[in-house]
């Protein structure tokens, strides 16, 4: 099955997924649309994992969790390497270890490396911890034997491999490795492909090894110009990530999230406080912070974002807070970049903030703004 001339990615994935459903070529979850097919044959083609060399060498093994990949995460786990495994959507983190319980036989490995097993025998892997991954297994939509690789869409995989660029945790020689149906092996025009796409080395099929051979090169790191404020505002990680190269010098401007460029200054008039004794309507109230959330740990997110305010009030005892900008757009701004925006555990509600006097703010903290180029808070 090959694609039409001039088809675009999107094209490329309603054909496969279509074709898949009508010749009934999937297992459970039905239909495939949307999704990393569960395709019918997908153990037989994880047994060709463990034979390959990349495999017997690696160490640490990085699986995405779908579920045509649950034989390779079992043989990763039965080979005693260390598995990790994508945090769903990677909203609590990026990888989570597999740790299978001590004495574990076959059929505890096996329940290990299933979902319900990734979040029952794992711990979160900090950006700290110096992991290196020897072998990365990523699904697919489809793929091309010179290693061109479609996802279903969402740019995890892409952006989960630049992240571990961006950590130090592989290297443009770290093998990739994609299983897919037989099916799923098509033509794709190189002119689909964007700087940020994946390619893949190996090719496993119910009936093929694929080596592609692919000398393109694979992401470099985080493409922030393709990151959106809302993705930010989803994972803490990736705000984690943007501070650090924000602080090594690096451009971090977002898809849509226009920053101050290095050196510029603010005038004493855009520093200056809100009108005494009242919320401005340039402040955005921040609320359904977690009770135990610290000024500090808002202020680092709020930086990472890019929408950094002027000034802070903080009502702890609320679990809210009041963001103070310069004007009214920036206010906007922030309210964009911050739909869908997790602290801790919690989704934050964020709105405009109403007309209020100085009496409807007890038992709240107004911090300073610093006298540099950045609108950074200050707090405890």
């Amino acid at each position: 099955m090959e694609p039409r001339a001039g088809v675009s990615k999107q094209d490329i994935r309603e054909q496969i997924w279509d074709y898949m459903e009508s010749q009934n070529l999937a297992d459970f979850p039905r239909p495939v649309h949307h999704r990393i097919p569960n395709f019918k044959g997908a153990s037989r083609a994880a047994e060709h994992f463990p034979r390959l060399q990349a495999f017997k060498m690696a160490r640490t093994i990085k699986v995405n969790p779908d579920a045509p990949q649950k034989n390779a995460r079992f043989f990763v786990l039965e080979s005693k390497k260390t598995l990790l495994v994508p945090t769903p959507r990677l909203r609590t983190g990026l990888f989570n270890k597999i740790t299978p319980p001590p004495g574990a036989t076959k059929d505890i490995l096996r329940k290990c490396a299933t979902s319900q097993g990734v979040r029952n025998y794992s711990a979160p892997v900090g950006l700290d911890s110096k992991v290196l991954v020897d072998l990365v297994v990523v699904g697919s939509v489809a793929v091309s034997e010179k290693g061109w690789r479609i996802g279903k869409g969402e740019g995890y995989a892409d952006l989960e491999y630049a992240m571990m660029v961006s950590m130090g945790a592989v290297s443009q020689g770290t093998p990739v490795v994609t299983i897919v149906h037989d099916c799923q092996v098509v033509d794709i025009p190189e002119a689909l492909l964007e700087d940020h796409d994946l390619t893949v080395d190996y090719i496993l099929t119910p009936t093929r090894v694929i080596t592609t051979g692919c000398e393109r090169p694979k992401p470099a790191g985080i493409a922030w110009s393709k990151i959106s404020c809302e993705m930010l505002g989803k994972m803490p990680i990736l705000r984690s990530l943007r501070h650090r190269e924000e602080q090594a010098g690096k451009d971090v401007t977002l898809r849509d999230g226009p920053r101050s460029p290095p050196g510029a200054t603010r005038s004493p008039r855009d520093l200056a406080p809100p009108e005494l004794g009242s919320v401005p309507l340039s402040s955005v109230q921040i609320g359904n912070l977690p009770p135990d959330a610290r000024v500090s740990e808002l202020k680092q997110a709020l930086s990472a974002l890019g929408v950094a305010p002027s000034r802070l009030t903080w009502q702890g005892p609320q679990h809210s807070a009041f963001l103070h900008y310069r004007d009214p757009a920036e206010a906007q701004q922030a309210i964009a970049c911050l739909q869908g925006f997790r602290l801790g555990a919690n989704t934050v509600r964020v709105v405009l903030a109403r007309q209020q006097r100085a009496s409807d703010l007890v038992g709240s903290h107004t911090t300073e703004p610093l006298p540099d180029h950045q609108p950074a808070i200050a707090g405890p």
